[in-house]
């Protein structure tokens, strides 16, 4: 068992339980599921820019990434229908355990001047999102083999009810949330 999960089970529950003085066991807010985003609109023009990316993804979150196509015609972006302009990976169990140890832990500390996460990332579900701006912060990339400097979209899906309980899940499991 990931020691991540085994904290939550121990330690983050029995507190969320005492917190929001849940009845239910299943009412306590857990972590769902992440997903890693890649929107790449360059592949339009450069489809070796998909190729790498959807590589760099597979090695950051150590599963193979979908390539996501476009749902409809923009003319003025030169796109098509079905055009694929990105790449995603759902993570679940133990691979998301893994993946929210390593970001808290190894990658947001190596963003440059990082103060904290934003706390406006919740969506009124619990549910929260973050955007990373240089992929380079993950140790599983390799600097050398970069050809372009790319984004990506991490969003984290709880059974929280709402952003409050979400809050305090992500608190308690080591996101480092920036002073109010």
């Amino acid at each position: 068992m990931s020691g991540l999960k085994n904290r939550y089970e121990t330690d983050v529950a029995p507190r969320l339980k005492e917190a929001f003085s849940f009845q239910n066991v299943h009412q306590i807010p857990a972590l769902s599921r992440i997903v890693l985003n890649m929107g790449l609109g360059e592949a339009i023009q450069n489809i070796k820019i998909l190729e790498s990316a959807a590589e760099e993804l597979k090695a950051i979150a150590g599963q193979k990434p979908v390539i996501t196509r476009a749902k409809r015609s923009i003319a003025a972006f030169k796109l098509r229908e079905g055009m694929p302009i990105g790449c995603m990976v759902t993570l679940r169990r133990e691979r998301m355990y893994d993946f929210y140890s390593k970001l808290v832990n190894v990658a947001l500390p190596r963003v440059r001047d990082f103060r904290g996460v934003s706390r406006k990332g919740f969506d009124g579900c619990g549910n929260y999102s973050l955007g990373i701006r240089e992929h380079l912060i993950f140790p599983e990339v390799d600097y050398d083999k970069i050809d372009k400097i790319k984004g990506m979209n991490v969003t984290i899906v709880t059974t929280a009810r709402n952003d409050d309980e979400g809050r305090m899940l992500l608190e308690l499991m080591g996101m480092p949330f920036r002073k109010a």
